[in-house]
This record gives C-alpha cells, sequence and structure tokens, in this order.
C-alpha cells in the first residue's frame, strides 16, 4: 500500500474529481471500485474497499453521504453481444492494414529478449509470416467481401498492398465526397421542429403498463433530441425481436402529434399494417389521436375519405403498406419504415424522394448490410435496444432434416404444455398438401391455414379464432413473420429453411417465445448435405445465436455471408474484395473526416521490448478461441478502466489470474499509458528502462531489480508520474 501522505493525496484526487460530477450535491463518493482504485496506482487491492472506506469515514462529516460506485449485480445494464466477426479459426482470412490479406494460422508462444510473449501467426504468399504481437490485435481484422469470394493473398516485401490501399483511398475520397453532399444538402433543409413536454411524455409512457428499459428511454431521448433541432433526422433504430421498438415509435408519434405534425407508419405486409393498427389506436384513441390504416384490403370508399383526411390534416397518423407512397398531407412530419430490410432499395429511395423534407426513422431488429453500413458511417445515425424485458427468454434453435417423427413430436410436444404451433410453408399451392401430410400425422389437430390468396376478412377471423385457442396450429406462408404477437405460440417449424434468407428467419424465430413461456424454433431442411455454403453458414449462425440480442450479431453475419454491398452505388464490390470490408469501411471514414476537416491523428504504434513474461496463460483460459476473444478485448480498450474491469470479469469467469496473466494486463495499460504520453518505444536492457518518444527524444529509469514485476513497478510509476507530453 502507498505511504499515508500518498494514499490521502490520492483519495482527494478521486473525490475532487468525483465530486465535480455531484456539485450541486452534498455527497462524498468512495471510489471502491477494484478498476478505479488501480488505475489510481494502488496494486495491492486486496481488502482495499475496507481500508479505503475507513480512512475516507475519518475525515468527513457525520451529515455527508457515503456511497459506493459497485452497483449491485441486478441492476448492471446488459453488455452489448460480442459480434463473432471477432472468433477467428485457424484458416480464416484477416486483412491486416499495413500488409494486407493473410490467413490466420494459430496463436504462438515464444521467448523474445527473455521474456514470454504470444504471437498471432499470419501467413502470406509463399509461406511468408508475420508474427502479430496480441496487444496490436487492433491492427487485423476479419475479411470480408462478396459472399462466398475467396481474396488473393498479398505478398510480404513488395508494397503491392501499400500502392492498392492509395488507388482505393483515391476512388473513396470521390465517395466520401458524395456522402459529404448528400448530408450538406439534407442539413441545409428546414426541417419540422418536433419536442414534446417532458410531463406530457411521461403521462404517456405510464400508459404503457410497463417500465422501460434503460435502452428504450435512450432512444427516445435520442430521438427527440434529433427532431428538435430544426435538422432533418435519418435514423435506424436497431432492436431484437420482441425489445420494444414499436414502443419507441408510439413515442415519436405522440411527439409529432402534440408539436402539430402528422404521421406516417409504412410496413411491408398488409397483415402487420393491420396488426399496428389495432396497437396504435388502441393507444392512441382516448388521447384525441386519430390514426387510420391504408392497403390493399381498405374498401375504395374508406380508402379515399382517409386520402382527404390526410390531406386537410383531419388524420394524425397512418399505418398502412406502399399504398401510403406519394399520398399528400397537410402536414407531415415524420416517416417511420418498419421492417425496413422488407423494402427493396429502390422502394426506400422512393420513399426518401417523396419525402425528402420530413424526419426518417427506420427499424429493424436484423439490418441489411447497406443499412448497416450507413449507420456505422456519416450517412445514418443509429440507435439500438440490446437490453430484453426482464420476463423475454430466448428461443432455443435447432436445425434438423426432415422426418415425419420429429415433427409429430415437436407437434405433441408443444401442445402439452398448453402452447400452439406455427407451421410455415412458403408454397401456396403446395400448402393443401403438407396440410392433409400434417392431419394424417395427426388427426385430431386442430388446423387453420392462412396466406395471402385468403380475403382480408377471413383472415382476420380466423387470426382471433386462432389467438382464442380454437386452433392447435396455424400453417402460413411467411406473412406471420412480421410483427404478429401471440403469446401462446411457442413453437415454430420453418419448412425450406434453407430458401429463406438470414432476417427472415430471425424474425420467424422472433414469433414464438414472446410471453414467460421458453420458445422453441425448428429450421427443416430436406438434406443438409446438399445445402449451397451460403445457406449453411446462415443456418449455422442463426442455430449458434439463439440469445436475446443476437439480431446485431446476425446483421454482421449476414454482412459477412452477402458480402458489404455499397453505400453509394453499385460500383465499389472489387475495391471491398482487394482490401476486406473492415478496412474498406475504416478507410472511407477517414476520408470523410479528413474532407470534413475532423481527421483524428493518425493511428500510432508503441514497440514495447520489456525482457517480461506477460501473455494470458492456457492454464487459466484454455481455449484459444476464448483468449483470441479476450486479446481482441484488450487490445481494444481505450481507457485504462476498461481494462481492469476486464480483469475483474476474468478473475470472475475463470478464478485466480496467474503472474504471466497478471502482467500482461499490465503490459495493456502501459501500452496506453505510453500513447498518451506520445511514446513510441520503451525497451529496457537490464534494470535500466528506456523511454523513446516520437520527437526522439529519450529517458531512462531504474528499477529495483531486473525481477518482471519491479521492471512493470517502475515503468507504471514513470508513465502515471511524469507530467511530460511531447507534441
Amino acid at each position: 500500500m502507498p505511504q499515508s501522505d500518498d494514499f490521502k493525496e490520492l483519495v482527494v484526487a478521486d473525490l475532487n474529481a468525483l465530486l465535480k460530477i455531484h456539485k450541486d450535491k452534498k455527497i462524498t463518493i468512495i471510489a471502491a471500485n477494484k478498476a478505479v482504485m488501480k488505475q489510481v496506482g494502488l496494486f495491492d487491492i486486496s481488502n482495499v474497499t475496507a481500508v479505503y472506506a475507513s480512512y475516507i469515514l475519518n475525515i468527513i462529516s457525520k451529515d455527508e453521504l457515503v456511497i459506493s460506485l459497485n452497483k449491485p449485480d441486478k441492476k448492471r445494464r446488459r453488455r452489448k453481444s460480442a459480434i463473432l466477426l471477432d472468433d477467428l479459426k485457424k484458416g480464416d482470412y484477416v486483412v491486416h492494414e499495413d500488409y494486407g490479406v493473410g490467413i490466420f494460422e494459430n496463436i504462438e508462444q515464444m521467448e523474445i529478449l527473455g521474456g514470454i510473449k504470444d504471437f498471432i501467426v499470419i501467413k502470406y504468399i509463399g509461406d511468408d509470416k508475420i508474427l502479430l504481437p496480441v496487444e496490436n490485435l487492433d491492427f487485423i481484422d476479419r475479411y470480408i467481401a462478396s459472399g462466398g469470394s475467396t481474396p488473393v493473398l498479398d505478398r510480404l516485401g513488395k508494397g503491392s498492398f501499400g500502392k492498392l490501399k492509395e488507388k482505393v483511398k483515391k476512388r473513396l475520397f470521390e465517395i466520401a465526397g458524395a456522402i459529404l453532399n448528400t448530408a450538406a444538402a439534407r442539413a441545409l433543409i428546414k426541417a419540422p421542429k418536433i419536442s414534446v413536454d417532458k410531463k406530457d411524455l411521461k403521462e404517456f409512457q405510464a400508459l404503457s403498463g410497463f417500465e422501460y428499459t434503460e435502452d428504450q428511454t435512450q432512444s427516445i431521448n435520442e430521438i427527440l433530441e434529433q427532431t428538435s433541432s430544426g435538422h432533418i433526422m435519418d435514423r435506424l433504430l436497431s432492436g431484437d425481436v420482441g425489445f420494444g421498438k414499436t414502443e419507441v415509435a408510439m413515442n415519436a408519434i405522440f411527439a409529432c402529434f402534440k408539436s402539430g405534425y402528422q404521421t406516417a407508419l409504412i410496413v411491408p405486409t398488409t397483415l402487420l399494417s393491420s396488426q399496428h393498427y389495432h396497437s396504435l389506436a388502441e393507444r392512441f384513441d382516448d388521447l384525441g389521436i386519430r390514426v387510420a390504416k391504408l392497403d390493399r384490403f381498405v374498401p375504395t370508399k374508406d380508402k379515399k375519405n382517409i386520402i382527404k383526411a390526410l390531406a386537410i390534416g383531419e388524420l394524425d397518423a397512418v399505418v398502412g403498406t406502399h399504398s401510403l407512397f406519394g399520398l399528400e398531407f397537410k402536414k407531415l412530419g415524420m416517416v417511420i419504415i418498419d421492417e425496413e430490410h422488407k423494402f427493396g432499395v429502390k422502394q426506400k429511395e422512393k420513399i426518401k424522394e417523396l419525402y425528402h423534407n420530413v424526419h426518417m426513422l427506420s427499424m429493424s431488429a436484423t439490418p441489411i448490410p447497406r443499412s448497416l453500413n450507413q449507420a456505422l458511417s456519416s450517412i445514418k445515425t443509429m440507435s439500438q435496444l440490446l437490453t430484453p424485458p426482464s420476463e423475454r427468454q430466448g428461443v432455443r434453435t435447432f436445425v434438423k432434416e426432415y422426418e415425419e417423427k420429429l415433427v409429430k413430436e415437436v407437434i405433441l410436444r408443444e401442445l402439452r404444455r398448453g402452447g400452439q404451433v406455427f407451421y410455415v410453408h412458403n408454397s401456396i399451392d403446395h400448402m393443401p398438401i403438407k396440410l392433409g401430410e400434417l392431419k394424417a400425422l395427426l388427426p385430431n389437430l386442430r388446423v387453420v391455414m392462412l396466406h395471402s390468396k385468403i380475403s382480408a376478412l377471413k383472415t382476420e377471423k380466423e387470426l382471433l379464432k386462432f389467438e382464442a385457442g380454437e386452433y392447435d396450429l396455424m400453417i402460413a406462408t411467411s406473412i406471420i413473420e412480421s410483427g404478429i404477437h401471440m403469446p401462446k405460440v411457442n413453437t415454430i417449424l420453418v419448412d425450406g429453411a434453407d430458401r429463406f434468407g438470414m432476417a427472415d428467419l430471425h424474425q420467424l424465430r422472433g414469433r414464438v417465445g414472446r410471453g414467460h413461456v421458453e420458445g422453441f424454433a425448428y429450421f427443416i431442411v430436406q438434406n443438409k448435405e446438399t445445402l449451397t455454403d451460403e445457406a449453411k453458414k446462415r443456418l449455422l449462425a442463426l442455430e449458434s445465436n439463439s440469445f436475446l440480442g443476437s439480431g446485431s450479431v446476425l446483421a454482421h453475419h449476414d454482412l459477412e455471408i452477402r458480402g458489404g454491398g455499397n453505400l453509394v452505388g453499385d460500383a465499389q464490390s472489387g475495391h471491398i474484395k482487394n482490401i476486406g470490408y473492415s478496412l474498406y469501411l475504416r478507410m472511407l471514414e477517414d476520408a470523410i473526416k479528413e474532407l470534413s476537416n475532423t481527421k483524428e491523428s493518425k493511428k500510432v504504434k508503441v514497440d514495447i521490448k520489456l525482457t517480461i513474461s506477460a501473455y494470458i496463460s492456457d492454464e487459466v483460459v484454455c481455449e484459444d478461441r476464448l483468449r483470441l476473444d479476450i486479446y481482441r478485448r484488450l487490445s481494444q480498450c481505450e481507457e485504462v478502466v476498461e481494462i481492469y474491469e476486464i480483469e475483474e470479469e476474468l478473475t470472475d469467469r475463470f478464478g485466480e489470474l496467474d503472474t504471466p496473466t497478471k502482467q500482461f494486463i499490465e503490459l495493456m495499460v502501459i501500452k496506453l499509458l505510453a500513447l498518451e504520453k506520445d511514446i513510441k518505444t520503451i525497451m529496457n536492457y537490464g534494470q535500466n528502462i528506456t523511454f523513446t518518444y516520437f520527437n526522439d527524444s529519450k529517458e531512462s529509469v531504474k528499477s529495483d531489480s531486473k525481477d518482471d514485476d519491479d521492471i512493470i513497478k517502475a515503468t507504471l510509476f514513470y508513465l502515471r508520474n511524469n507530467k511530460r507530453k511531447v507534441l
């Protein structure tokens, strides 16, 4: 532990920093969080909370409140799902930002300068290899291009990849210019100012009957902040199935109404149109918000009246399919597109042309690659719903070959627990035959058949009967995938699953397990051996990612399988193929920043050549895949406290960490602190440690001994206490 004067100085500095945040309240905060304690230099953190607390209690008055930064686990925010692009396996293609496309081989441990470290081995043409220190793992990305295409490996030492990057960079400046022009043109448009009184909003939210998740509240705040700015909003709301996107949209509609504007909610199917209309009418009728539905099943006479009412301002909101394209509104403020992946690019561009001067909110559980690209760039802004409702469970997912015995058992099991079943079959012509097969398997099964050729009146009638429990199973086309909410249906079978897209299958899976009961999804194929590579990848991704919140992970898988697409046109597939999607996107973002004068300082590396053994031990984390994931996460940390939080997580998951693992954690801290100080090299010879700055000036310190822990201690002491930063 530090001496008492040092300790008091740390305590006071820590408290002063925290009290600035709470300057309007008389609160003293104890930094009991171990990660924070380690950041301020307390190496021995065993029992540190008690020591710190007792010290503080001696220097504060009885009138002050002492609270801990440690939060109870039950209130801890759910971590964002890990993107499986980082889940590298031997033989996967990777892109190094300096050396180009290679093949990931393995993690190799070797002794360098008397210390043992882990390296990533990447193979290039002619069996040439590079050894990448694991602390610099953020310099490589998984290679993604157009679906299934095999990249050409680069050759080391020829400089060809550098030339290719320069060629791509020139083209990217043109694209970045087009993006900035689009953004600038939209910024000049005078947008409707939509805001709502906080008290009115709270009262409206209370009518939902449930408590909003943190993500829902944050998304609503982000939307309203943007719509009240006077600038056009083009936002993607990405949230997994059942995570409450519709509720967020209702808040936006309510805000439009309160600001005197109309809203159009565009959906892909008549079934979803009907469901949304009933949800909106039920919620808004008592508030005096006038809502109508417009799709092909609305009678001609009613349709004319609705169109007229929208034009003269007698309706506040309308929900419908493409029937809403090109209508005249008296005072339209916002267009909301639900299940936006169901609309083609041209349809979405048409919507923007028709409603170019209003706010746009797109919603999707698995945003398609194009939208994901835009969300990751400066074209769209993005809000995410990552936290599920408290009672929601994941849907267990299986990919199976068709067997009558399996189908029979799956249906009977659901009926035994008092539930109902969806059977999805996408051929309307073949559906009566499939219905006959099911009746032959289970003669007493009560079945209803629904598809787009059945009239809207009959469809609605049969849906109500099914919801009331008068049928055990509904055989239908994929029209049920969008928005339908049936809490008693907790098993779904999708026949011919290999012919569906990933977003479609994820949506279908989201139709079950919507109440308190665990859902089951069976993706049925005729023969697993004859599936295409794309279908295999798609189904494997779905089977592997059945946890709550997996929609964003699946969107990235979809991106990987189908390819990155392009942001502004279709001509860039060649560039993406050459350098990979991840590097392409990163370079595009750099080009945008450079043209808009917001370019950050060039990414720099710090070369650490300390004679210490620092690696995540396979005795602590035995699986290479997991170790690689931890290395990846640590290499992406931007704050020291993030590193110590990962250390706490590792201790929680794997038990007490051994010396090499602890020393690797400290090595990552050294890396971040060195970057802050503009240090490019840290190396030692025996006890002498030399720090070389980017202006080539040097400083040296001497450790107490040649032992690893003394070298680390001396290095950290210098980095934490030396105020120098050379620009």
